[in-house]
């Protein structure tokens, strides 16, 4: 199997862009292409051989990374698994390509793979790092129902057929977005605890439109991909969520804002999914509402 990787970064961590290359240089196996993309930024020197794209303007992760697909042809095609890493990250060990082409080959039914990361320093896995609700051992291998999109291998072939991130995103929940509909064609998500991707532990509130994103493409989610019961109890469940957390007045006033934004404005193709891909989830302990 043909493996390729993206990376989109902002041009500020140059030094960890060049160590994440390298360990992707180091997989065994056949090389693994890399293509870098500068999102509205230039890309810092790579080694020889190494694609670089540069973007006039910043399209957001799920952009970026779409722009990345789109180097290894239309929807990934020329290549059969594509990895998303994050710039900061690292592949600690040598054999995590060699370990997706082997299980992608092995599971044809297998769309995503979702890898774990840890701390460097600490070695410690964060239960928010862990896609599924019972996250206490992020050692254990399952099928889940989401991924971490900086973290992760997707078969080419999901992509072509489900098609790419949705772009309007920007940031948060594009993943989730993109499993859902890889679920409902019928592709199999697995978390994996061997595939280790090492990556600062950091908060996702240090992004200045955390709170807004979140929840505005939270409603983008459910108005895109739910059956039209569940939306209320999606959302409703999510709005208790939230203020159960106490967030500080200026990051729920972010949140509330980014809530209505998400009602009042277009979420993109409306194609929700089926009642048994419902079920679906419910059996693999996340049901769509959670």
């Amino acid at each position: 199997m043909k493996v390729g990787a993206v990376i989109i970064t902002m041009g500020n961590r140059p030094d960890e862009l060049r160590a994440l290359i390298d360990s992707v240089a180091k997989q065994d196996g056949d090389a693994v292409e890399v293509v870098v993309v500068g999102n509205g930024a230039p890309v810092p020197e790579v080694p020889d051989g190494v694609r670089t794209l540069e973007l006039p303007e910043n399209l957001g992760i799920p952009g970026g990374r779409n722009v990345g697909i789109e180097a290894f042809g239309p929807g990934g095609r020329d290549v059969d698994v594509l990895l998303f890493l994050d710039d900061d990250g690292l592949l600690p060990r040598t054999d995590t390509a060699e370990l997706c082409r082997q299980a992608f080959a092995a599971d044809p039914g297998l769309g995503i793979i979702s890898f774990r990361i840890a701390d460097p320093d600490t070695g410690i896995t964060q239960r928010r790092h862990v896609p599924r609700l019972r996250a206490s051992d992020p050692l254990r291998d399952s099928k889940v129902t989401t991924f971490l999109g900086g973290a992760s291998a997707v078969r080419s072939a999901v992509i072509g057929e489900v098609g790419p991130l949705p772009e309007d995103f920007f940031y948060a929940h594009e993943e989730t977005d993109l499993a859902w509909r890889a679920q409902d064609a019928g592709w199999e998500i697995g978390y994996r605890a061997d595939m280790v991707l090492h990556h600062p532990t950091t908060l996702p509130s240090r992004h200045a439109v955390y709170h807004r994103m979140v929840a505005r493409n939270r409603v983008w989610l459910a108005r895109r991909n739910l059956p039209a019961a569940l939306i209320p109890l999606y959302l409703g469940i999510w709005v208790a969520v939230t203020l159960l957390r106490r967030p500080t007045r200026p990051a729920l006033r972010a949140w509330l804002g980014g809530f209505t934004e998400g009602w009042r404005t277009p979420c993109g193709p409306r194609r929700p999914m089926r009642w048994s891909t419902v079920w679906r989830l419910t059996r693999l302990g996340r049901p769509p509402v959670i």
